[in-house]
């Protein structure tokens, strides 16, 4: 076996934190008194903040700066992270998370959200006892697809492209991943709607599938 390191997302592969931003920019865009459609809102998905406020503020002609409009989101957004009741891990992940931990994978968190949403996330669950390595893609000059951050993340972890696996959900991620040369394991979720799996090395809807003995014959 010579898979030395699995290099996560985290946004739809270790939680799903789709449904408490949409809380947060629907309170916002209500606070604002601008009336956002579902098709405009759905235009907005892989969207920085800022440039949804910049959009909204060029469209709607808000008296309010981009930076005025996200803190106010953000603020929503920590209030329902730490109280929403139906916000947890997607099922199975702290288990492979575990597992392979137990079994000396190194682990690499690589994916495009703030540095500030990924400790919030760490923390709230305790996962930062099982990573050896955190990437913001945020911080970086090129985003998913460009392969930057998983190529990072490969040399974070010490290890070279072909003894790393990433587990990606997006088709933006899954790309990143191959242009980078690494295998990928695409994690079809219930909540994934659109995605294109087409250059992922398999797809799983479930992470038994990816427990050690089940990748032994890709690696």
């Amino acid at each position: 076996m010579s898979l030395k390191a699995v290099l996560f997302d985290m946004d739809g592969v270790i939680v799903d934190t789709e449904p408490l931003h949409r809380k947060a920019y629907f309170k916002t865009f209500d606070e604002l008194e601008i009336a956002v459609s579902e098709e405009l809102y759905s235009s907005f998905t892989g969207a920085s903040t800022k440039k949804v406020f910049e959009t909204l503020i060029g469209k709607f002609g808000l008296k309010q700066t981009h930076e005025a409009a996200s803190g106010i989101k953000r603020s929503h957004f920590k209030n329902y992270f730490d109280t929403d009741e139906e916000f947890d891990l997607i099922p199975g992940v702290r288990e492979l998370i575990q597992h392979y931990h137990e079994n000396g994978i190194k682990l690499i968190l690589a994916s495009s959200a703030t540095m500030t949403t990924i400790n919030m996330v760490f923390d709230k669950f305790g996962l930062e006892q099982y990573f050896s390595g955190k990437i913001s893609g945020a911080d970086l000059k090129e985003s998913k697809p460009h392969p930057e951050v998983f190529l990072l993340a490969a040399e974070m972890a010490g290890e070279p492209v072909k003894n790393c696996m990433v587990i990606e959900d997006s088709t933006n991620g899954i790309l990143a991943a191959h242009r980078a040369g690494i295998f990928c394991a695409a994690y079809r979720s219930p909540h994934s709607k659109n995605q294109d799996y087409t250059l992922a090395d398999i797809v799983v809807s479930d992470y038994e599938e990816l427990e050690l003995e089940k990748l032994s014959k890709y690696f």
